[in-house]
């Protein structure tokens, strides 16, 4: 019986980071969509009438069902209730759904016809959220955007119950192994999406010299395709393991409402659910802000037209390099070998060097924040490895808060004063964007592998759903905020490129601190109440 249960695919390196890469890709391609439009925005004001109020309000619908209709609720029930398999093709198909629906929204298609018109009369007055000032749609909005905003909702219904689902996953084939590297290697591979969106949505939206906004919604339709493929082929590897191990997670111990009581109850998974808050709504909002930040606060001039710093193929060549950083740096964490293992990281830095020269060279905002990933490709794999055999997740929490103070600060007050040093100022940036990339992968790296040795293994989706609802509220609040101190801060202000970006950084860096007290409290908890969040994940 031993000897069956040491041949199970989970007990295999390679077919359970197959697992995770199957999920991981899923997840890098719905990263992808989530900000397919983000980079286009005067594109979509050119070509679909969407001013900021449109694009912003569309932009931040996709949370709102999540955390309005409480639907993460009911996705970490059915995580719970059905099992990983069947959840991670269910959150594939309804992204599918919702990206598809966004896609014939910005189509040509859609400009015209009756629904156009339907969507012109009507959501124009949604009762109690508008007075609660909290609806996904208000009078005037084109009805483009209205039609895009529902089938944003819908891809961020399946987008969030397909990140509970992954940590689930996660969980599962890699419990009592490294399980901190894998969920450290999933999101980093996940947070390429961002740069790959920043590069490639222009990319497709400028492509053969004619404007079309569609081609980059339906690039995004196409990953979102693969996506639900790779979860397919997911399912019955999932499938094939409950058949050696016997577990059938779906049927043993079934869910109760009252487990919800038992989570809520517990004082360590309130702390780690707030600081999950703090970190995400201190990251997530400023990336929508960020490429306006940097264009506020550097000085770029754009190449000559017949360079090939303003072709299209340099596009190609730069992300190119980008996915060599990316690989190099994360496969070097693999190697055994002292001499293969510092050659790539070597061709890794040489990379990196490269592609923020081409950043430079290109004097481009969007190009010069794509950096922000890239460092958290290769730290991630160390500390999830590090934390996976010497423990300190709720140290490394604490030095996360930190850095995410410091970067903040960094680009309130010294990036500003850089500003009249075009070399100057593009190195501080780079810097810090990637400091701060580092910083957030501490997040995964740290704080989700501590989720299961705060809650019972039966309800571990009800509470990373808890923990994701509870996240979304910053994430929903946080983009309104920021806008609300900007539009406060520079009365007056109607060039995009002349604002000044100090009280909403300062605003986010008080997260930081926030995250930093929460975090000594947690080593306190953990330490009075043994929770073992200080200690390595495999145990010997």
């Amino acid at each position: 019986m031993t000897q069956a249960i040491q041949k199970t695919l989970r007990d295999s390196a390679g077919m359970r980071w197959t697992a995770l890469l199957l999920l991981a890709l899923a997840m890098f391609c719905s990263y992808i969509f989530m900000d397919i439009l983000s980079p286009i925005k005067d594109l979509m004001q050119e070509t679909r009438g969407w001013d900021s109020t449109a694009f912003g309000t569309m932009q931040g619908s996709e949370v709102f069902l999540n955390v309005f209709v409480f639907f993460l609720i009911f996705a970490g029930i059915i995580l719970d209730k059905m099992g990983v398999r069947f959840t991670a093709v269910l959150s594939a198909a309804v992204m599918l759904v919702g990206a598809v629906i966004k896609w014939y929204a910005v189509s040509e298609s859609f400009m015209g016809s009756g629904l156009e018109r339907w969507f012109t009369d009507n959501l124009n007055y949604i009762p109690v959220f508008d007075e609660l000032g909290v609806s996904p749609f208000y009078a005037g909005m084109p009805a483009s955007a209205k039609f895009a905003a529902c089938g944003f909702m819908i891809f961020g219904c399946g987008c969030e119950m397909a990140g509970i689902t992954v940590s689930r996953g996660i969980v599962k084939w890699f419990k009592g192994r490294e399980m901190a590297l894998a969920m450290g290697s999933e999101m980093a591979l996940a947070r390429l999406g961002v740069a790959t969106c920043m590069i490639f949505s222009p990319f497709f939206a400028r492509l053969g010299g004619q404007i079309s906004v569609t081609r980059s919604v339906a690039f995004g339709v196409v990953l979102m395709c693969i996506a639900l493929i790779m979860t397919i082929v997911y399912f019955f590897m999932d499938q094939k393991l409950d058949s050696q191990t016997g577990e059938a997670e779906e049927k043993d111990d079934p869910f109760k409402v009252s487990d919800i009581g038992t989570i809520l109850s517990d004082s360590g998974f309130w702390i780690v659910a707030l600081l999950c808050v703090l970190y995400y709504s201190a990251i997530f909002p400023f990336q929508k802000y960020a490429v306006n930040m940097l264009q506020c606060n550097l000085t770029l001039t754009t190449p000559d037209a017949d360079s090939f710093w303003a072709s299209s193929s340099v596009t190609i060549v730069q992300y190119v390099i980008m996915l060599i950083v990316a690989a190099a740096g994360f496969a070097s964490n693999f190697q055994k070998k002292a001499n293969l293992k510092y050659g790539l990281l070597g061709l890794s830095i040489v990379a990196l060097i490269t592609y923020c020269y081409m950043g430079y060279m290109r004097q481009s905002a969007e190009s010069i924040f794509a950096v922000f990933p890239l460092l958290a490709v290769l730290i991630t794999p160390i500390l999830g490895s590090y934390l996976d055999h010497h423990g300190k997740a709720a140290s490394m929490l604490v030095l996360g808060s930190i850095l995410l103070i410091a970067c903040h600060l960094t680009f309130a007050f010294v990036l500003p004063a850089f500003k009249d040093s075009p070399v100057g100022g593009i190195i501080i940036a780079y810097t810090t964007i990637l400091v701060l990339g580092a910083s957030f992968s501490l997040v995964p790296a740290s704080l989700w592998p501590s989720v299961p040795k705060l809650v019972d293994a039966k309800v571990i989706g009800s509470a990373y759903a808890l923990i994701f609802w509870i996240q979304n509220i910053g994430l929903w609040l946080f983009p309104l905020l920021i806008g609300k101190v900007l539009d406060a801060t520079n009365p007056g202000v109607t060039d995009p490129t002349k604002f000044d970006y100090t009280a909403p950084l300062v605003m986010l860096a008080c997260l930081g601190v926030a995250a930093l007290i929460l975090g000594f409290v947690l080593k306190v908890v953990d330490k009075k109440k043994g929770i073992g969040l200080e200690l390595p994940n495999i145990q010997e």
